[in-house]
């Protein structure tokens, strides 16, 4: 269930190494070429090494302590790997600018140099400091309510009007914590849902560390039950640990299989699979699809969660009515929702694959940076219609 050492050691020298690359950009954009003075140049060359330092500490210390210190070390460390990004953002920027204004004025003297470096340096950390406020208040405010839609062709009648409550991504651990759950919950409850289903990355951390962090979903209510499939981050926090705590809780998980919701001609499925990555962990971890669907009536409706939205495609070519996918947090910061189209079909909403429905949750809580730009996380509530009634 763990990666191999060689594996962890590569990936832990390239995080090393571009968060080393990124703080020397920084200090070189917004400190030397700036060419500030004593003391403001020794203050700020040591906070960027101090607050670079911070991003590997803080992770580490807040995965393997549970302690108030460690948990406000992580809060600082993520908030600054924000501000960070953005503060490239802006320097990436301010650099075409200048680069504009030398194509067009010629190599300007040293002065008027310097004077452009301090200015848009100054520019680009104000920016980024306005947007990471914004960011801030965006993601620590209560996940918007967003209402959907949904018409399947194959439902049937008495099930029109259902509700499925969506949570996904909600990444409970070091700054989202037992209140935030509770609260959730709530509004959870107060929707009434038929079906609750969590799609996937609900935890950062171990059994140990988040058991009583959780344990208010066991107060989740509704009609047909709670639902679980597998996300990559329970992958990194102990995946059968998680899974033995969810039905503990009294939540389904759902790995490559389906359960009926009614009875008889009067019914429809609901399926799920492991996480797109899972077969690298082991064990009796994989996404598959045709496991889940084997057997399955085309004349049934049926629903299927998967946490990466790129399942997608299997599931048009399975005759699947309705996928609930998240994973993507809708980019969280912007503009990262253009990368993620690099690597999804879809990022966020509604949309059609074929004769096949996806709803792409923006998330419920944000991994990392508690930081959302553009991307406001989100509590989703699924009405289901049938394409036919009775008249």
């Amino acid at each position: 269930m763990h990666r191999p050492l060689g594996q962890m050691l590569v990936f832990l020298g390239i995080v090393l190494l571009v968060i080393g690359g990124s703080h020397y950009l920084l200090w070189s954009r917004l400190v030397r070429s700036t060419d500030l003075q004593a003391p403001w140049r020794m203050l700020a060359t040591s906070a960027i090494v101090a607050l670079g330092l911070s991003l590997p500490l803080g992770l580490i210390a807040s995965r393997a302590i549970d302690a108030q210190w460690t948990r406000a070390m992580a809060a600082v460390s993520f908030t600054w790997l924000g501000l960070l990004f953005l503060l490239l953002l802006g320097i990436g920027v301010s650099e075409l600018l200048q680069f504009g204004h030398r194509l067009q004025a010629g190599l300007p003297d040293p002065d008027r140099r310097l004077f452009l470096a301090r200015l848009l340096g100054g520019g680009a950390a104000a920016a980024a400091l306005l947007a990471g406020v914004g960011a801030l208040r965006s993601a620590l405010r209560s996940p918007e309510l967003v209402h959907v839609t949904v018409k399947l062709r194959r439902l049937p009648s008495q099930f029109h009007g259902l509700s499925i409550v969506q949570v996904s991504d909600l990444h409970v651990g070091p700054t989202i914590r037992k209140e935030d759950v509770q609260e959730l919950v709530q509004r959870i409850n107060a929707l009434k849902p038929d079906i609750v289903a969590l799609t996937g990355d609900l935890v950062d951390g171990p059994v140990s560390m988040l058991r009583d962090q959780i344990a208010a979903f066991a107060d989740v209510k509704s009609t047909y039950g709670t639902f679980l499939v597998t996300g990559n981050h329970e992958y990194y926090s102990g995946v059968d640990e998680w899974l033995a705590e969810w039905r503990r809780l009294g939540v389904k998980p759902l790995r490559n299989e389906r359960v009926t919701i009614g009875h008889g001609d009067h019914s429809f499925e609901l399926a799920g699979v492991d996480d797109w990555t899972a077969h690298h962990f082991g064990g009796d971890h994989g996404h598959d699809m045709a496991k889940a669907l084997h057997g399955h009536d085309p004349k049934r409706e049926i629903i299927l969660l998967a946490h990466q939205p790129k399942s997608i495609v299997e599931a048009a070519k399975l005759g699947v009515g309705l996928q609930l996918s998240g994973h993507t947090h809708g980019g969280q910061i912007w503009p990262f929702h253009w990368l993620v189209k690099l690597v999804q079909p879809y990022v966020a909403g509604l949309d059609k694959h074929g004769d096949t429905w996806i709803y792409v949750s923006r998330g419920t809580g944000y991994w990392g940076p508690p930081m959302r730009l553009a991307a406001p996380s989100e509590l989703t509530r699924i009405v289901l219609h049938a394409d036919l009634l009775p008249s």
